[in-house]
């Protein structure tokens, strides 16, 4: 048999994978936490990751402090619920843009998660920096077993298939205001008390977006837009909803493991 360690490494490596990855922090907590936690429920390991380091999520700390604040406050909402937390990859908020350096990093990062699911942004959200993340993720997870593609830091190719995702935008609507509706749902409703969990301890952002965005009691918004993918799912009370991505180039046709794990509706 092997040893302790060798025998600790081979059961990471059996262990399905999610990996979460979003532009800011707070946008896990507010569109996929409780499908990552249901997912860990399901015996897989969960990661966690915001692409940009939170800066502009203020109106009277300055920059070094601010991303201080809120990386502290996304380690502790990952820790909340288990998840491995990656840190951010340093970009500034509104910083976010799809090239070749962004699709380099994250690949890094899908080949050494080797992840079975890929949760990340809607194509078309409100805000640039989730677009732009979500078309980092496509390409990255694509280029995963390319044997020429060169990622930083340089991490080998892997085969492994991978189901992608995309959560709901935020706010529930596309950039010219049409409500999108979700290939499926995933129940939601005996994971909320831990989402408000997680989104309260970004406490740094209650009074931006108040400010910033006339978003009062943000722990509410972040409830309604749970009960109404409810209730556009005409089955749950709260839910967070999916679109599942074009399989070519990623996994097998068939290949839907939230709806197998998580019956999704």
């Amino acid at each position: 048999m092997p040893g302790g360690d060798a025998l600790g490494e081979v059961m990471t490596e059996n262990l399905k994978k999610a990996f979460a990855i979003a532009a800011h922090p707070d946008d896990i907590e507010f569109m996929m936490s409780g499908t990552l936690m249901r997912l860990k429920e399901a015996g897989y390991e969960i990661h966690y990751m915001n692409v940009a380091n939170g800066c502009m999520g203020t109106d009277t700390l300055d920059h070094d402090e601010i991303v201080a604040v809120r990386e502290a406050e996304a380690k502790a909402a990952a820790d909340l619920i288990g998840a491995v937390y990656h840190p951010h990859l340093g970009l500034d908020d509104v910083g976010i843009f799809y090239n070749a350096d962004l699709v380099s990093q994250l690949s890094s990062l899908i080949r050494e998660v080797q992840p079975d699911i890929v949760l990340t942004h809607y194509p078309d959200e409100y805000m640039e920096d989730h677009a732009n993340v979500c078309r980092g993720v496509v390409s990255a997870v694509f280029a995963r077993g390319m044997r020429n593609f060169t990622t930083q830091p340089p991490v080998s190719p892997i085969s492994k298939p991978v189901a992608l995702y995309h959560a709901m935008p935020y706010g529930l609507h596309d950039q010219l205001r049409r409500l999108i509706q979700p290939e499926c749902f995933v129940n939601v409703s005996e994971e909320m008390q831990t989402k408000r969990e997680m989104l309260a301890l970004h406490a740094s952002q209650k009074e931006w977006l108040d400010v910033s965005q006339g978003v009062d009691a943000y722990l509410d918004t972040m409830t309604e837009m749970c009960r109404e993918m409810g209730r556009m799912s005409e089955k749950f009370d709260f839910a967070e909803g999916w679109t599942r991505h074009l399989h070519l180039g990623l996994c097998a046709e068939d290949s839907d493991p939230l709806n197998d794990v998580l019956k999704t509706a």
